[in-house]
């Protein structure tokens, strides 16, 4: 990695801790450091403590002390759930709300108080390079797993994939027409399921199909909407076709629809060409292909 790079990263990153006030123990002039106050902004009307930790990529350990703090001020309550008593819930007091709306009220302060040191047209670039450096931290964030397709986070992306296809699709769709990816296609040997992951929540995937020496075929690629922009798609396509070459695969063949016409540009940029139909795929009117590098 480039160590020019490296050092702006760490040089932007101290800047930012001392601007958002990450240094002081009393952040925004409370009684508590940054950690506890992102806590009882993100409880809200109420979260289970898992989704808290994974929401903010916190271990349990460090999650428990900063609630056990919050609960002795009496800003906070955990409970078990009503619905399965191994899942603690947290919830805002009166008293956590009223700190809430406080810290609400000496954010948007500093942030006023940031931007108005600024003249217009600096202003308007710090907020524009704000919201892409939001966008890109975002996209760092996202993981990739091979996932088994029993798991709950695989069932979910699928049929979030089919019931997207079926709203776009003329005539509709549906995962049990056409050529089929059942489980057993998709375990390797025989192929495998790539999951992206954002903390915590799936946000795309894809499946791959090994068949010997022939080219691996790429089905079900899907991201889902609220993660688009991030740059995915291409990050997944690339994620995919690297596993594809790892298996030792000459090439990546895939279908697709034309009323899929992001899915389509991207094929053609990330350089597959059309080629003649390889498969009898009732959904499909444009069929893929590009070479993989030889392994080593």
């Amino acid at each position: 990695m480039d160590e020019t790079m490296i050092a702006q990263v760490r040089r932007f990153n101290r800047v930012v801790t001392q601007q958002v006030g990450a240094l002081n123990d009393r952040f925004l002039a409370r009684d508590r450091p940054l950690g506890e106050s992102r806590l009882l902004w993100e409880i809200g009307d109420g979260r289970d403590v898992r989704s808290l930790r994974t929401a903010l990529d916190l271990d349990s350990g460090y999650v428990s002390r900063l609630l056990r703090s919050l609960e002795a001020a009496g800003l906070v309550t955990t409970q078990p759930s009503p619905a399965d008593r191994r899942v603690r819930l947290a919830r805002l007091t009166e008293a956590g709300w009223a700190e809430r709306r406080l810290l609400d009220e000496r954010s948007d302060a500093l942030a006023a108080e940031l931007l108005a040191t600024l003249p217009g047209r600096q202003r308007e670039r710090l907020v524009a390079a704000m919201a892409e450096v939001e966008r890109l931290l975002t996209a760092a964030s996202v993981r990739f797993a091979v996932t088994d397709p029993d798991d709950p986070v695989a069932r979910h992306c699928l049929r979030a994939y089919a019931a997207e296809l079926d709203v776009r699709f003329d005539g509709g769709f549906s995962l049990d027409h056409g050529i089929r990816a059942d489980a057993a296609d998709v375990r390797p040997p025989n192929g495998l399921l790539l999951v992206a992951m954002l903390h915590g929540a799936p946000v795309g995937c894809g499946v791959l199909l090994f068949r010997d020496a022939e080219p691996a075929h790429l089905k079900r690629m899907w991201v889902y909407e609220s993660a688009r922009g991030l740059g995915l798609g291409r990050r997944l396509l690339a994620e995919l076709e690297r596993l594809a070459a790892e298996h030792g695969a000459p090439a990546v063949r895939l279908e697709t629809n034309s009323a899929l016409t992001e899915a389509i540009a991207l094929y053609r940029s990330a350089g597959y060409t059309e080629v003649p139909p390889f498969n009898a795929e009732p959904y499909a009117h444009h069929w893929f292909q590009k070479p993989l590098p030889p392994p080593g």
